[in-house]
């Protein structure tokens, strides 16, 4: 099933990944990993996997309020009828431009094209307004956008909007680099996966064989993750997952067992080890 993809000009598999994040925490925790044969429209198996999440949260966290971040591919009628659908949800979904949305955001893009070739340097507006696309929207939706001019050393300005579908009511400005820009850093947590975490090693020749080898991977990443948490307070608090196994997996060490207990003895010249052992407390281990 791994069939031809336009975007990437080959034949893959595309996978979907979920994160969670609470409140102001650093990390993003993985949720779900699901792989989709390669020619598989972007938003596919989107609403049962966002249905089943926001249930399991409601259930487990039930007076915690709810909001979806999701990328451009996502952005499907199906979808954003769902999430309207759903009480106390929040969300904001990129959408691509068209002309419609570029007309509405012009007068933005023409102050941020002064603003711009007055201060020679990157420049952006912020808006919103109100669009139903012609047939698949049963209702009109806020959309708020960034009317934003590039500038790059060299390089001719460039138009640069950016829109973004929301059911949220505070200002554009605000949503897009407070809310709607934190998920970014999600990008870093792909790659991890991806570089750190070799998920896109899926050589089996059956589909299903490959999607357990993706939930092994993620299973793997999550204990990472769990790693991480247990470093907080030290210099790898937020390190990459490459850095973490080599700074605490692949390393030399006696391992001494007993019928009570499990004894590393690490070389003395180990340039980690107060973190690691604060990392094997924080896990359960105990000093003696």
């Amino acid at each position: 099933m791994t069939f031809f993809n336009w975007h990437y000009d080959t034949y893959c598999y595309l996978p979907m990944v979920g994160f969670l994040t609470f409140d102001q925490e650093a990390e993003q925790y993985l949720v779900t990993a699901v792989l989709r044969p390669g020619n598989a429209p972007g938003s596919a198996g989107a609403v049962g996997i966002l249905r089943r999440l926001i249930e399991r949260l409601r259930e487990a966290f039930p007076k915690a309020k709810i909001r979806v971040r999701l990328d451009g591919g996502f952005a499907a009628p199906e979808v954003l009828d769902f999430l309207d659908s759903e009480p106390k949800v929040e969300y904001l979904v990129n959408f691509a431009a068209n002309a419609v949305l570029e007309r509405k955001a012009e007068s933005a893009m023409q102050r941020a094209r002064r603003a711009s070739e007055s201060s020679q340097q990157t420049a952006h507006v912020y808006g919103a307004c109100q669009y139903r696309t012609r047939k698949t929207w049963p209702w009109k939706r806020r959309v708020i956008y960034k009317a934003e001019v590039v500038r790059a050393e060299g390089k001719k300005p460039k138009d640069n909007p950016r829109f973004v579908v929301t059911n949220m009511k505070q200002t554009p400005r605000w949503l897009y680099e407070e809310v709607y820009c934190q998920r970014g850093d999600i990008e870093n947590r792909i790659k991890e996966l991806h570089y750190g975490m070799e998920i896109g090693r899926t050589s089996c020749t059956n589909f299903w064989a490959n999607q357990f080898r993706v939930l092994m991977t993620a299973a793997g990443y999550v204990l990472m993750q769990e790693m991480r948490l247990g470093l907080a307070g030290t210099a790898s608090a937020r390190a990459q997952v490459s850095i973490l196994r080599e700074r605490f997996l692949k390393i030399g060490a006696l391992v001494v067992t007993s019928v009570r207990r499990i004894l590393l003895h690490l070389p003395q010249s180990f340039p980690y080890l107060d973190s690691f052992h604060r990392l094997a407390l924080n896990l359960g281990a105990r000093s003696g």
